[in-house]
C-alpha cells in the first residue's frame, strides 16, 4: 500500500502544478483583455468629445464643411471597426482607423486657426483641453495594455509554462505597432 502512496503524491503534485499554471494563464489573459477594454474606453471617450468639438467648430466655421465631413467620416469608420485583440488583421484595421481619425482631427484644429472668436470661446477651449487629457489617458491605457501583454506573453512562452500553454491553447498575442501618424505630432498653430 505504501509503495502506491508516493506515485499518488507525485501525480497529485503534478496535477496541482498544472492547475496553478493554467489558472495563472487564464488570469493573465483576462488581465490583458480588461486592459485592452480600458484602451477602447478611452478611444470611445475621444470619439464622444470629437462630436462636441465638431459641433462647436461647426457653429463658428460652417464653411469648413469639407474638414468637418472628413472628421465625421473618420469617426464613423473608427466606431464601426469591431476588434478581437488576438486577430492581427482586425487590430491593424482598428489602428489605421484611429490614425485616420487623429489625422482628420488635426486638420480640423488647423482649420480653426482662421477663426479668432472660436479660439477664445470657452466651450472650444474646454473641449480642446478635454481632448488633450483624453489623448494622455489613451497613451497611459495603451502603455498599461502593453505591460500586461508583455507579462502574459512571458507567462505563455517561458518554460515550463509553454508546455501547459500549448496543451490548453494559450498562445502569445501580437503587439500592435504604432500607426504611421504616431511618429510625427500634428502641427497646430493657434498664433497669428
Amino acid at each position: 500500500m505504501k509503495k502506491y502512496l508516493l506515485p499518488l503524491w507525485i501525480i497529485l503534485l503534478i496535477a496541482l502544478w498544472i492547475w496553478w499554471i493554467y489558472n495563472s494563464m487564464v488570469s493573465a489573459q483576462e488581465t490583458v483583455k480588461s486592459t485592452w477594454w480600458q484602451v477602447e474606453n478611452q478611444y470611445q471617450r475621444r470619439l464622444d468629445l470629437i462630436d462636441n468639438l465638431v459641433e462647436t467648430v461647426r457653429w463658428f466655421a460652417w464653411q469648413e464643411l469639407e474638414v468637418l465631413t472628413q472628421v465625421t467620416e473618420a469617426r464613423a469608420r473608427a466606431t464601426s471597426t469591431t476588434i478581437n485583440i488576438e486577430d492581427a488583421q482586425q487590430f491593424e484595421a482598428f489602428q489605421q482607423n484611429q490614425g485616420e481619425l487623429w489625422s482628420a482631427l488635426s486638420r480640423l484644429l488647423v482649420a480653426v486657426e482662421a477663426y479668432p472668436e472660436l479660439k477664445s470661446d470657452q466651450n472650444f477651449l474646454e473641449l480642446q483641453a478635454q481632448l488633450e487629457w483624453t489623448e494622455n489617458r489613451i497613451a497611459t491605457a495603451r502603455n498599461d495594455y502593453l505591460l500586461k501583454l508583455a507579462s502574459y506573453n512571458r507567462t505563455v512562452r517561458t518554460m515550463p509554462n509553454v508546455l501547459i500553454a500549448r496543451l490548453f491553447w494559450f498562445f502569445p498575442i501580437e503587439y500592435f505597432e504604432a500607426d504611421q501618424w504616431a511618429e510625427r505630432a500634428p502641427r497646430v498653430n493657434f498664433g497669428s
